[in-house]
């Protein structure tokens, strides 16, 4: 071997150990938390509120000292690293394998759109990498047994919590509101019509409907159920179809830029004057601003909203969130967002508790978790994970929409449950009733 090749090789060996040293000594300086979120695409717009609460609770951990980890005995600041998963499993797939191969990340946060996170789930099972899940609320994400989700965890309430607080008002306040409105025979039942995305997180909750409806021997009847492709926005043909069903109230399960043109078309262009339910990834700024008049009156149900803090400890803390968020950033959170703000919060609180930023020991620190809830309500008042499938578990509510004309904007007011009721449900006087 000649001399210009050892020489060649000892510096390509001197390199590559610089290089090794570089990556240990980064690794060292900063906790890279990969923050999983729709920066593009159709569901942008909560993509942003991901981003944007997840930067401003590492900001204000960072400004504290950042996380102590006992094995360097020393606080460690964080840094957040993006993954734009494009709102398609494809953009899914091709992000989170960058945050975890290349950007060598030490634990994910984020995820919105279940197909999407089912997509992905498989990679990150591959890699073992602790990944909060603040979004993909279909329990086909959770419940999975064909791959091993022991390094997920999910701060989020799943599809059959969210539905099943919705069906349950429809059937013990919605329908007796309206028998008692119209006259109608106190066993009548509520004629309910669902429109749904045609997703797991779709499907999910259509299930869900179903089985709480049979589950509480619920008294309604559903009279139409119409799916649709994430991302559509002409509604007015399954919405003629609904309207001919004659239903007491539509259900529809969408997300933030779904819901606001499927509203906006049954009231303007439809004519379909009916209550309109939907869930909490519409409780968001954009919603309220783009829904309109068109939206008033209709039910959300919710676990966080930046214009109503439910009675009890959690709401000086909502009301302290929301003006930091507008301080930063200009604007308003959304449900999304407050849940990634808390989910940074949970990954910091995992890290100090397993003192070192070895995966496998902060995955156990997350599943041993305990810790008061923060911003959102969590039953018990204690954010932890569930022993079947590491879900954390919320108290969730029921608001009404109502125009305010100081902001020339729609606000929620809660009216379920008892416990957290702000006001009375309203039956407009346009409103109409379904008929056999």
């Amino acid at each position: 071997m000649n001399h210009k090749l050892l020489t060649a090789l000892a510096i390509l060996l001197v390199a590559a150990a610089s290089a090794g040293c570089s990556e240990q000594q980064q690794s060292e300086n900063e906790i890279r938390v990969g923050v999983v979120a729709s920066m593009t695409g159709p569901a942008s717009t909560t993509g942003k509120d991901i981003w944007q609460s997840a930067v401003l609770a590492a900001e204000e951990i960072n400004a504290d000292g950042g996380v102590f980890v006992q094995d360097l005995n020393r606080q460690v600041p964080i840094r957040l690293i993006q993954g734009d998963d494009e709102s398609t499993r494809e953009g899914g797939l091709k992000a989170v394998s960058k945050l975890i191969t290349q950007d060598d990340v030490d634990l994910l946060v984020g995820g919105f759109s279940s197909a999407v996170v089912l997509a992905h789930q498989s990679i990150v099972a591959d890699h073992r990498v602790p990944y909060i899940i603040s979004g993909a609320s279909s329990t086909a994400v959770s419940a999975r047994d064909d791959i091993d989700t022991q390094y997920m965890f999910y701060h989020r309430p799943n599809t059959d919590d969210s539905s099943g607080v919705a069906t349950l008002f429809i059937g013990d306040v919605l329908r007796p509101a309206i028998n008692a409105k119209f006259n109608f025979p106190d066993d009548r039942p509520l004629r309910l019509a669902i429109i749904y995305q045609d997703s797991p997180y779709g499907k999910g909750h259509l299930s869900a409907i179903h089985n709480t409806i049979e589950a509480h021997d619920l008294n309604i009847e559903v009279v139409a159920e119409e799916s649709f492709k994430m991302g559509e926005s002409d509604f007015r043909t399954i919405l003629t179809s609904v309207k001919a069903a004659r239903p007491d109230a539509v259900y529809a399960v969408t997300f933030l830029n779904e819901q606001i043109p499927l509203v906006q078309q049954a009231r303007r262009d439809v004519g379909l004057d009916t209550i309109f339910l939907t869930i909490e990834p519409n409780d968001d700024p954009d919603y309220y601003s783009g829904v309109g008049r068109y939206g008033e009156f209709s039910m959300l149900e919710s676990r966080f909203s930046p214009y109503a803090a439910p009675k009890g400890p959690t709401g000086s803390a909502i009301s302290e969130f929301v003006d930091k968020f507008n301080a930063r950033w200009g604007g308003f959170p959304g449900m999304m967002g407050a849940a990634t703000y808390e989910s940074i919060y949970i990954a910091a609180q995992a890290i100090e508790n397993a003192g070192t930023l070895d995966k496998a020991k902060v995955r156990d620190a997350l599943d041993a978790l305990e810790m008061p809830q923060m911003i959102e309500a969590m039953q018990g008042g204690v954010i932890a994970f569930s022993d079947d499938y590491r879900e954390s578990k919320f108290d969730l509510y029921m608001s009404q929409l109502i125009w305010d004309e100081s902001v020339g904007e729609l606000r929620p007011k809660i009216v379920w449950p008892d416990t957290l009721k702000e006001t009375d449900l309203i039956l407009p006087d346009w409103y109409t009733p379904g008929s056999e």
